[in-house]
C-alpha cells in the first residue's frame, strides 16, 4: 500500500480540511462532557425534578353541555324538537344539559324562571343566553366563551354557532342564566 494520501485529499484545499477539522472538534466539545476549572468544578450538578404534566381538569356541567351542543351543529331546526332528528332552541339546551347529567326545563319561559341570572361580563361557558325576539323572551342559546354561542335559530335553518357581538344578537340579548 502506498503511504501517499488519497487523491481526493490531495485535491482539496487546506481551507476545507481546516473547516472539517474545526467542525469535528466543535462537535466533540459539545458531546456532553463538561470541563470545569477552579471553584465551579467542586459544585455538584443539580438536576431539576422531573416535569409532571398538570392533572387533567374536570369539565363543569356547563362546559360538558356546551360540548354536547356544539356536536349538534348542522342538525336541522325542528319546532318542538329536542333530539338528534332536530332541535328548537330550548330543546337544544335541554338536550345538551341532560346529556351532561343535569336535567333542565323544556321551555324558554321555564328556563328563564329557574336559572340564576348572570350579567354579560360574568358569562361562563355553558351559561344559557336569553334573547328578546319580537318583544318577548323567546330564544335561548348556550355560551361558548369569547363572545360565541351555539343555538338552533329558526325554521329552515340548522344548529349553528353565532357571535353575541353581532348587531342583531347584541341588541336582543337580555341576560345569561346558570342552572342552580
Amino acid at each position: 500500500m502506498s503511504s501517499q494520501p488519497s487523491s481526493s485529499l490531495r485535491t482539496r484545499s487546506p481551507g476545507i480540511l481546516a473547516a472539517s477539522l474545526a467542525s469535528c472538534l466543535l462537535f466533540a466539545a459539545c458531546s456532553g462532557h463538561e470541563t470545569r476549572t477552579g471553584e465551579a468544578a467542586r459544585e455538584p450538578v443539580r438536576q431539576s425534578p422531573p416535569l409532571r404534566p398538570p392533572a387533567p381538569r374536570t369539565l363543569t356541567v356547563g362546559e360538558e353541555a356546551a360540548v354536547v351542543a356544539v356536536r349538534q351543529v348542522g342538525a336541522p331546526y325542528r319546532y318542538g324538537g329536542n333530539g338528534v332528528d332536530g332541535f328548537d332552541c330550548s330543546g337544544l339546551v335541554q338536550y345538551a344539559y341532560s346529556a351532561a347529567g343535569k336535567p333542565l326545563p323544556r321551555t324558554t319561559g321555564d328556563l328563564w324562571r329557574q336559572m340564576q341570572p348572570i350579567a354579560h361580563p360574568d358569562l361562563e361557558v355553558g351559561d344559557v343566553l336569553f334573547f328578546n325576539i319580537e318583544g318577548k323572551v323567546s330564544h335561548v342559546g348556550l355560551y361558548l366563551g369569547s363572545g360565541r354561542f351555539v343555538h338552533a335559530p329558526s325554521t329552515g335553518r340548522e344548529v349553528t354557532i353565532a357571535d353575541l357581538g353581532s348587531d342583531f344578537y347584541r341588541d336582543a340579548f337580555i341576560r345569561g342564566g346558570r342552572p342552580l
